[in-house]
């Protein structure tokens, strides 16, 4: 009879019994759990690194990969590349398409967090210059940090080239500064959140190269200025870019080139050559060696069963050469991506050495880097030649 009342009670106040809101209750707070751990499963499967198969058949749809390292000559290093008055799309369309009559398909293009200070117009010389590859059939590769040459840059005008010495204008990203500074990774974050967003789903993009050989110490040039912490900050910092960039959802892959050391078996790797490959979906890597080593190094890295890109070779005076290093990226299936098109500001036609003995009156025997001249034509016609035969551009 209690039970009837309150239910007759319940009926005629049209409230339902206290037994059935505590149910409901129930029942909605787990709704709005099991909607959380849905959103929560969502988004890790949207941010986690890419699976194998994913990456494979990400590749098996590319061409095969070949193209250079790519700064206009009129520009010393990415600010200039980049700034609103030191921006030269004329200059990259000329250039761009010397790539395009080799038949090169992609260019690794570095940026630099200090750009995002003008997001808009950077976004907007971005789109430009992707409109410009897309016209040379080039989907280039995005550099976002660079842990290389001088690590104190500076927006506005750049200085000019030291006489003689390789790369001397090149800056890191971001700054030793800000890499000792946590309250500044915000700004970074919105750095690469931003740009990588603005183009996650362009198919003009073929890749996101995260961190440029992040355990750089210089030496022989700004070691002396380096953080001692430097490696300890950036395996802090690497894992947070990552992550930074997958929030973002690129429909293209990230990677970080591991680019020094012994990499046949994991425990001979370094803490950050693990975190670079544990982090990447696709694998890259630098060899500036001859083609036995760089075949030596293509199938030490096969066990990750990934896909490869080299994305740094060629390398004269070092025995680093078209010749040799193609073949041997064909062979293998791995796209290959020298370092240099046009002699220009950065200097790289000379030798890494011309930090310790600048070529001011004189040039090397051979050029280090660089495929063309400041006007266009090839440093060694026979060498354009054979990158027309392998990408086919010759048939």
């Amino acid at each position: 009879m209690k039970l009837e009342r309150s239910s007759d009670v319940s009926r005629m106040s049209g409230s339902e019994p206290r037994t059935t809101r505590i149910k409901s209750g129930l029942l909605s707070v787990s709704s709005v759990v099991l909607v959380w751990i849905l959103l929560a499963v969502s988004v890790f499967a949207q941010t986690e690194r890419w699976s194998e198969q994913r990456a494979r058949d990400w590749y098996a749809k590319q061409p095969w990969l070949v193209g250079s390292n790519y700064n206009p000559a009129s520009a010393i290093n990415q600010l200039e590349m980049w700034q609103a008055d030191s921006f030269d799309p004329k200059r990259i369309d000329l250039e761009l398409g010397w790539a395009e009559s080799l038949g090169m398909n992609t260019m690794r293009v570095y940026l630099h967090d200090l750009l995002w200070q003008d997001a808009d117009g950077f976004k907007r010389r971005l789109d430009q210059f992707l409109t410009i590859a897309a016209k040379h059939k080039i989907r280039p590769i995005f550099v976002l940090f660079d842990a290389v040459w001088d690590p104190d840059p500076k927006l506005g005008k750049q200085r000019a080239p030291r006489p003689g010495v390789h790369n001397s204008g090149w800056v890191q990203s971001p700054s030793r500064t800000t890499l000792q500074n946590p309250s500044e990774y915000p700004r970074l974050e919105a750095y690469v959140k931003g740009v990588v967003g603005a183009f996650a789903r362009d198919q003009r993009v073929l890749a996101w190269d995260m961190w440029n050989e992040p355990d750089n110490m210089n030496p022989g040039s700004y070691n002396e200025l380096e953080p001692k912490n430097k490696v300890e900050l950036v395996l802090r910092l690497l894992p947070q870019a990552f992550e930074w960039a997958r929030t973002a959802k690129p429909e293209q892959p990230l990677t970080s080139g591991v680019w020094k050391g012994d990499w046949s078996t994991p425990e001979k790797m370094t803490e950050m050559d693990r975190l670079q490959i544990e982090l990447s979906d696709v694998v890259t890597f630098h060899n500036y060696d001859s083609p036995t080593e760089l075949e030596k190094r293509i199938n030490w890295l096969k066990r990750y069963n990934r896909p490869m890109i080299c994305t740094e070779y060629m390398a004269r005076g070092n025995g680093s050469f078209f010749f040799g290093g193609l073949l041997v990226g064909k062979v293998h299936n791995v796209g290959m991506i020298n370092w240099g098109l046009v002699q220009g500001k950065t200097q790289t036609h000379l030798p890494w050495d011309s930090w310790q003995h600048p070529y001011v009156d004189r040039e090397p025997s051979i050029w280090f880097h660089e495929v063309f001249r400041n006007d266009g034509r090839p440093y060694i016609p026979e060498e354009v030649e054979f990158i027309k035969r392998m990408t086919g551009k010759s048939r």
